[in-house]
């Protein structure tokens, strides 16, 4: 506990943290402000780990049952950790005594075949999980909130339709989604415009219910869904939207990914892509989360994707930061989670649920205190292609 106790003294600053060690002795940290997080340990190995890597180890120490928090709420500790590290305040602590820096580009060389059991680690697991916390057309993407207090299902429609205006779709144009999830946006492309939209993904659950959810709605025969991999995709499309997927490509493909693009887009295309990024320029990936959550996973940096869309010679006709969206949208997802805890527990078991509640929480705080945000970034090959005003983004698709 020595080796913790004197981490803890510089990281905790702010806040009101217990922590019991396996001996019962209890250590304070913090100026005392607020409600005390009461967390526990059950052996003294795992507090000496703790020292050394503390995202990696409590995070696993949480799911194994070696560390406790008070009230099993997680949140309120990774709230206190961010609160600490906030990558805006002047007064912070560096989060790399949280999360220590490391070499981690070997893990986003994503070639063809690891992209596959990368995607199967995460998107192909039960889908029942994902039903449980997505809204209920499974968007398992940041949400639009127009106000703060908006419902999950109100902002995820309003993100849809934000997608759709940037679009700027016609009649009989051919739209390629890459990264389709569950087929949410391609089929509300395919309900908004008369347009021929393709959905490709790598997950093989995602790809089954995404026909089977065309076949419902009867737009089949408008929106087909197939499983591909972007480096695979041949012909031309008038316009291509990628929402979620750009954080499974890597920095080394980033200019084959957008060369890509570029070949498929017609020279009067647009594309529309969605992702997280982070504000406080490259990073690698944190440990626990390449580890159970996203293999082969990254948040770039617009510093690192700006290059490559230049190399690919498209212009950037707009972007939008997205700054307290994703927060908004976790903190419903992170709710909707712990409500679930039995069915999930029946699904998996404990661990998993941990595991998950973890990952939702560090998730939150990524985007409220830490660098994270989204982008939107639009494109075209032509420099006329789209209005020189920002109007059209506003209307809804029936204005």
């Amino acid at each position: 506990m020595i080796l913790l106790d004197r981490l803890l003294r510089v990281l905790i600053r702010k806040g009101n943290l217990e922590v019991q060690d396996a001996a019962g002795r209890t250590y304070r940290y913090g100026d005392g402000a607020g409600d005390p997080v009461r967390i526990r340990f059950t052996d003294r190995a795992t507090t000496f780990r703790a020292a050394l890597n503390p995202a990696l180890e409590f995070g696993e120490a949480y799911m194994d049952g070696r560390l406790f928090v008070e009230n099993d709420d997680i949140l309120s500790f990774a709230a206190l950790i961010g609160s600490n590290t906030k990558w805006d305040d002047d007064d912070a602590v560096h989060l790399s005594l949280w999360r220590p820096r490391r070499l981690g580009w070997l893990n986003a060389w994503n070639w063809r075949r690891r992209s596959r059991r990368n995607v199967a680690h995460h998107y192909d697991l039960d889908d029942r999980l994902y039903a449980l916390f997505l809204d209920h057309d499974l968007n398992y993407s940041c949400a639009y909130f127009e106000r703060p207090d908006d419902t999950l299902e109100t902002a995820q429609a309003a993100k849809l339709d934000h997608i759709v205006a940037k679009l700027a779709l016609r009649a009989g144009q051919r739209v390629l989604d890459i990264g389709c999830g569950w087929g949410g946006l391609a089929l509300h492309i395919g309900k908004t415009a008369d347009v021929q939209v393709l959905g490709i993904t790598l997950s093989e659950h995602q790809l089954a219910i995404a026909r089977a959810r065309a076949d419902a709605t009867g737009l089949a025969g408008r929106v087909k869904f197939a499983l591909l991999d972007y480096r695979s995709v041949t012909g031309a499309f008038d316009r291509i939207v990628s929402v979620g997927m750009f954080e499974h490509v890597g920095p080394p493909h980033y200019r084959r990914f957008f060369d890509q693009c570029r070949t498929l887009l017609k020279p009067d295309g647009v594309m529309l892509l969605h992702t997280i990024g982070r504000a406080d320029g490259p990073a690698p990936t944190d440990r626990w989360l390449a580890r159970y959550i996203f293999p082969g996973g990254y948040v770039p940096a617009l510093s690192q994707i700006a290059p490559a869309i230049e190399d690919a010679r498209l212009w950037i006709t707009d972007i939008e930061a997205l700054r307290m969206h994703y927060a908004y949208t976790l903190e419903h997802w992170y709710a909707r989670t712990v409500a679930a805890h039995d069915k999930i527990v029946a699904l998996y078991d404990e661990r998993f649920f941990r595991m998950w509640q973890f990952y939702l929480a560090g998730a939150i705080v990524a985007f409220r205190c830490n660098a994270h945000l989204n982008f939107q970034i639009q494109l075209t090959r032509g420099r006329e292609t789209l209005p020189i005003t920002r109007d059209y983004m506003a209307r809804k698709p029936d204005q």
